[in-house]
């Protein structure tokens, strides 16, 4: 039995029932992809739902709002994705008139849509043999044929790739890449796989030879970077200061209070004085309420530790820079905001 017939074969078994497996429509596929990207199923389901009731076509996504794109994204991570995916939804509609680009190479030609991406859509909405490569897909064609190149090298992309193309079942491509994918979910998993039950297991090298605990062969991680924030939270007359990322940082297009960045992590006596030095605001006009304890928060190359400092204006005089913006506190949470924030303010405020 080949073996895209035997992960056919377990799929039809042991698949997930997700929405976006109901659906031929290669728009709600596409934006299931994007939402997963860097995120596991159990969490991306609820943002799926949630955007494809609100963005049901591919028009509602080109024509909403970046604010309400990202609203909707808030808590997902990684919002460069949310902002390519409209970026797309627009090329979609200029390029292609509206119609979802139906090939692997056109598809490909949307903005934030990689290799992995476009063989998905393209092979589950219209049939087309093209091989999927992802993690998953890497762990379990590297332990099944013994592979110990580096993963995330250059060359070790192009030699599992080579196999994906390889073991392509190009009759029903669609069913065979989300059985490939699904297998490495859920059997062929990091720690622990199922290799006493797996049906595979006669055909793995890694489990012959006893070497699926080390395999796949990943080169170490990009060393983690510190970052320390301090964010001003103002209060007066039901009032608070917001003020919107730019540039090509983190959380670009979402909101945030002022906020002091520092490259080391500041005493308590010296985050006060650094602060009002750092926003121009004379003490006189302030009364500092609290300080928070130190929060983390884990992103991929980065570890920030921040601080909020819960101020009240004594002023009315106070004078705020030209791109903070003024808004009743209890409407914060109309803004997309870092999930940073907005989980302290679940809690704190």
């Amino acid at each position: 039995m080949k073996i895209s017939e035997i992960l056919s074969a377990w799929y039809k078994i042991n698949a997930r029932l997700l929405p976006w497996r109901r659906t031929s429509d290669p728009y709600l596929i596409w934006v299931s992809e994007i939402i997963l990207q860097q995120t596991r199923v159990n969490q991306g389901l609820n943002y799926y739902l949630k955007f494809s009731d609100r963005f049901s076509n591919v028009n509602l996504l080109a024509e909403a709002s970046e604010e309400e794109v990202l609203n909707l994204w808030q808590g997902l991570g990684y919002y460069s994705r949310a902002r390519n995916m409209q970026f797309a939804a627009q090329q979609i509609m200029n390029d292609f008139d509206g119609h979802f680009p139906d090939t692997f190479e056109k598809i490909l030609r949307l903005k934030g849509v990689g290799n992995y991406t476009a063989a998905a859509v393209a092979s589950i909405a219209f049939g087309e043999a093209v091989a999927v490569l992802d993690g998953n897909v890497a762990r379990v064609l590297s332990r099944l044929y013994g592979i110990t190149t580096a993963i995330n090298t250059g060359a070790g992309s192009k030699q599992l790739q080579a196999l994906a193309d390889q073991i392509l079942d190009h009759k029903d491509p669609g069913t065979h890449n989300q059985a490939l994918i699904e297998f490495g979910a859920l059997q062929c998993v990091p720690v622990n796989p199922g290799c006493e039950n797996c049906p595979l297991q006669q055909h793995c090298i890694a489990y012959k030879d006893d070497t699926v605990r080390s395999i796949p062969l990943k080169l170490k991680k990009v060393k983690i970077k510190m970052r320390y924030f301090y964010y001003a939270l103002f209060e007066h007359d039901g009032y608070t200061y917001i003020h919107k990322r730019t540039g090509k940082d983190i959380w670009k297009s979402l909101y945030e209070f002022p906020v002091l960045e520092s490259p080391t992590l500041l005493t308590d006596e010296e985050i006060i004085p650094s602060l009002i030095s750092f926003l121009n605001i004379k003490s006189d006009d302030v009364l500092i309420r609290s300080i928070s304890d130190p929060v983390k928060h884990q992103l991929t190359h980065r570890t920030i530790i921040a601080r909020f400092i819960h101020i009240e204006l004594t002023s009315s005089e106070f004078k705020v820079p030209a791109d903070w913006l003024k808004i009743p506190k209890e409407t914060i949470g109309n803004y997309p905001l870092p999930r940073l924030i907005d989980r302290y303010l679940e809690e704190r405020w």
